[in-house]
């Protein structure tokens, strides 16, 4: 008795066995799980045939229906949220690098006499800004969770995870950029980038939500200044507790 054919999800084509025949996407695509969010990213930090552009432009022009795609199924399409959260922070660090930024740049450093005191708190401070791309991933977290307390009808916490990566993926690309405004613009200009990435947030929010957009932004509001506080207190709360036992 012949295998009954069952539609891809990914491009809609009717197919037998494990494999689409059209696309090559697995037939057996259902929610995301945790194992789904991070499985094959060596694989897919190194596919030639990854789409990162389609993802990169898809998230900035069109955020909620990609979300939904990925989400639904139609995931060959598409760079895995993971992995291009990995690969923006990468080049975070590489341009940083390159361009020499000092993210001490407008640090208030006191003096008493000959010799700088440096204190706890300033040695914490400065450790979460050198190491602040290692504690984007308490951000995905923070706003994972927040994101599942605000809108916990919708999807489960790995979904939301799974979102938190590309979003974040996306504010990676703007703290970069930001990197070259503040570098040769001026010190003043630093906040730019966390406030349109705000303002990104709130828009990915109402395309991927589809909801009466009033308390779609006012939930995306709350949700993001509570990620973002809760991720800056608890990066430094971390930082200062690894300078705290280095020097025991």
């Amino acid at each position: 008795m012949a295998e009954e054919a069952r539609p891809c999800k990914n491009c809609g084509m009717l197919s037998q066995g494990n494999f689409c025949t059209r696309c090559g996407q697995r037939l057996s695509v259902h929610k995301v799980t945790f194992r789904e969010t991070f499985e094959d990213l060596s694989d897919a930090l190194i596919s030639v045939n990854a789409p990162l552009l389609i993802t990169v432009r898809d998230l900035v022009i069109r955020p909620g229906d990609l979300l939904r795609n990925y989400l639904e199924g139609k995931r060959k399409r598409y760079y895995r949220p993971v992995a291009f959260f990995l690969l923006t922070t990468f080049l975070y660090i590489v341009i940083r690098s390159l361009i020499g930024f000092d993210p001490f740049r407008d640090s208030t450093v006191v003096v008493e006499g000959d010799k700088v005191d440096v204190s706890l708190l300033t040695e914490a401070r400065n450790f979460m800004l050198i190491n602040i791309n290692n504690f984007l991933f308490v951000f995905v977290l923070t706003l994972a969770l927040l994101m599942k307390l605000f809108f916990y009808k919708r999807y489960s916490l790995a979904e939301f995870i799974a979102v938190s990566f590309y979003l974040l993926g996306i504010y990676t690309l703007l703290v970069t950029c930001n990197m070259f405004v503040v570098q040769y613009a001026g010190n003043n200009l630093q906040p730019l980038g966390i406030t349109i990435m705000w303002l990104y947030f709130i828009y990915a929010m109402i395309s991927f939500m589809k909801r009466p957009a009033f308390w779609v932004v006012l939930k995306s509001i709350i949700v993001f200044l509570l990620a973002f506080m809760t991720y800056g207190v608890t990066s430094f709360g971390l930082s200062y507790l690894i300078v705290l036992s280095r020097q025991s």
